[in-house]
């Protein structure tokens, strides 16, 4: 069984899991006055955010890390149309390592680190089969890489992923 120690850190990106690039979605919608309307200027896509998402990601029980090259603008702007709280987010190096086996996200070795033995989950629109590879010759703890479709980002089959395997390693 897991501890609460070992309780999995759910890192989660913007592009494609949050706001999907599918075709279906229309032009901007008109911005609403009030404090988000300034972070919305130049960013039309934040319209995109579906805010059913936060609470269903916080109903998962883990402890949320924004993983995204957003870093912290996705507390500013993502974060309140969610309704998430501020979330610690993944400081990602100034260049990337060139020992990298080809096909390796560049994210890959990076969230290993911060999981720092942990279970993790992992949700992104560009995970491979060499970031899963990598992460079971790598990572001693539990892990889900999950990769969601970006034309369609989080749906209700990504969340019974999500759930089940959350069930899973809770039994471990």
């Amino acid at each position: 069984m897991t501890s609460a120690a070992e309780r999995p850190v759910l890192f989660l990106d913007v592009d494609g899991p949050l706001i999907p690039f599918g075709t279906s979605y229309g032009p901007r919608q008109a911005t609403v006055s009030g404090s988000s309307a300034s972070l919305d200027q130049g960013n039309p896509l934040l319209d995109r955010l579906a805010p059913g998402i936060g609470p269903r990601l916080l109903a998962l029980g883990r402890r949320l890390v924004w993983a995204t090259t957003w870093m912290d603008d996705a507390n500013e702007a993502v974060a309140p149309r969610l309704g998430l709280p501020k979330l610690p987010v993944v400081e990602w190096p100034d260049a990337c390592a060139d020992d990298s086996p080809r096909g390796l996200h560049w994210k890959t070795r990076h969230l290993v680190e911060w999981a720092d033995r942990r279970p993790f989950i992992w949700i992104d629109d560009e995970i491979s089969a060499m970031d899963r590879l990598w992460v079971a010759a790598q990572h001693p703890g539990q892990s889900l890489l999950h990769r969601v479709d970006r034309t369609k980002g989080l749906t209700d089959a990504d969340f019974s992923t999500l759930t089940d395997w959350l069930r899973a390693a809770a039994r471990r």
